[in-house]
């Protein structure tokens, strides 16, 4: 009989995530009750968030409880269907963790939809990650024509489809990565205007001579020695999205950097406008405009992406420790079957 697969939380981490936090477990595949889909995962998203959720802390969402699957979306393929509305063979998203099998609803589960691209662009530039930029973006952001716009991690899933969406609307892109194959890739295959190394010496130096005209959108994903750099940069009337602080959630103290004083004497001198937002908020209003724009997009080369794939379940937890390190390149994905 097939044995499922499955990496659970063996314990809360206490800065870095390392092995022992993590257990793999096996047993026999479930059997879908009525009404039930039995899915076989095929990938695995790993995304910063993940690592919230493995601490108490009160939060936007619940912690990964010890002794619980690790949260995560996959794609998965149907074995089984209980269900009339779904068949055996058909792709579909779903929230069932870092598992290679699940019984579950067909209300927890929706149909992979690239507009015609590879299914894997349902967990990167056509998923989560993608659409948090683009709400962002359009919601929170709103670029225009001149206007300068900064993104971190901007090689990754989100960060790679912010410049782009600013490129596209006739702002200046600029993009902070770490090490030169990335900023390369940044220039030449992502088209923005500018590539900051972060660990080529003076950060605020680099970004002050990027942006002799400051900072009109701040597109906040990493936080920690980029905001210290971007803050005195912000113009009046400047939007910062804020979407994640993957800086800081290793951290098991709050790092030096500007104090809450100096930061909303900031925002009240120029009148900054500072949100942070979670993508589910804008799903209803704005997911299928998103894929309705962006789909096409994507699938005639105007925007790029990137994809780095570990194969294996049992890779997760190494790559996942790498990724929040930034040792990926590209949205990090587990080939699990």
């Amino acid at each position: 009989m097939e044995q499922y697969r499955q990496i659970v939380l063996a314990s809360r981490p206490k800065g870095v995530p390392v092995p022992n936090n993590f257990r793999l477990e096996t047993g026999a595949v479930p059997s879908p009750a009525e009404g039930q889909l039995l899915l076989r995962t095929q990938y695995l998203s790993l995304d910063p968030y993940m690592r919230g959720r493995m601490n108490a802390a009160e939060s936007y969402a619940a912690p990964v409880e010890v002794g619980e699957v690790m949260e995560g979306e996959v794609i998965a393929e149907i074995l089984a269907s209980r269900h009339p509305h779904y068949r055996q063979g058909e792709l579909v998203q779903a929230k069932i963790g870092w598992r290679t099998h699940a019984a579950v609803a067909p209300e927890t589960v929706r149909r992979v939809e690239t507009r015609g691209n590879a299914p894997t662009t349902a967990l990167g530039v056509l998923g989560m990650p993608g659409f948090t930029a683009f709400s962002g973006m359009r919601v929170i952001g709103r670029p225009s024509t001149g206007e300068t716009v900064v993104v971190a991690a901007a090689t990754g899933p989100v960060g790679s489809l912010v410049g782009q969406l600013a490129k596209r609307v006739g702002a200046r892109a600029i993009g902070i990565a770490s090490g030169a194959a990335k900023c390369a890739y940044i220039r030449d295959q992502l088209r923005f205007d500018v590539a900051i190394d972060r660990n080529s010496g003076r950060l605020s130096d680099a970004l002050a001579w990027a942006c002799p005209d400051g900072i009109d959108v701040y597109f906040e994903n990493v936080g920690g020695p980029v905001w210290d750099a971007v803050l005195p940069l912000l113009n009046r009337y400047a939007r910062v999205p804020v979407c994640g602080l993957i800086a800081h959630y290793n951290a098991a103290q709050s790092p030096p950097g500007p104090t809450s004083a100096e930061v909303m004497q900031t925002v009240l001198r120029r009148s900054v406008l500072i949100r942070g937002f979670i993508n589910a908020e804008f799903a209803t209003e704005h997911y299928d405009a998103f894929l309705e724009e962006v789909g096409p997009l994507v699938k005639s080369g105007d925007i790029r992406y990137r994809e780095e794939i570990v194969d294996g379940l049992e890779a997760a937890p190494n790559a996942f420790v790498g990724m929040l390190a930034g040792r990926n390149f590209g949205k990090l994905l587990v080939r699990v079957h």
